[in-house]
């Protein structure tokens, strides 16, 4: 997987097994499961708000499959964890990792 500096986080969706680690690390809110209709169990992660990333890489180092990725801090400038994407993050958990529609 090539480093990207256009964004904070991204997925390698062809690794990913959607077992819901990263979204139970992240405290952002930043990313999500949905829906995948093709998808082995039927979900697939997604990055639904990347500007609410903190580059903190719980996601990236907790991920079994190596299918989710952090920009390098000194590439690309991350967002404060704020009150509002804690919120975001704790709602998302609370609808069984799903995102909020």
């Amino acid at each position: 997987m090539q480093m990207r500096t256009d964004v904070g986080v991204w997925v390698d969706e062809k690794r990913c097994k959607a077992c819901n680690l990263c979204v139970s690390y992240c405290p952002s809110g930043a990313i999500a499961m949905r829906d995948e209709p093709h998808a082995v169990l039927g979900k697939m992660i997604e990055v639904i708000h990347p500007e609410y990333c903190i580059g903190c890489r719980d996601c990236e180092l907790h991920c079994p499959d190596f299918a989710i990725f952090v920009a390098n801090p000194k590439e690309f400038k991350f967002a404060k964890l704020s009150e509002e994407s804690k919120a975001l993050a704790q709602k998302i958990k609370a609808n069984n990792f799903q995102k909020i529609n």
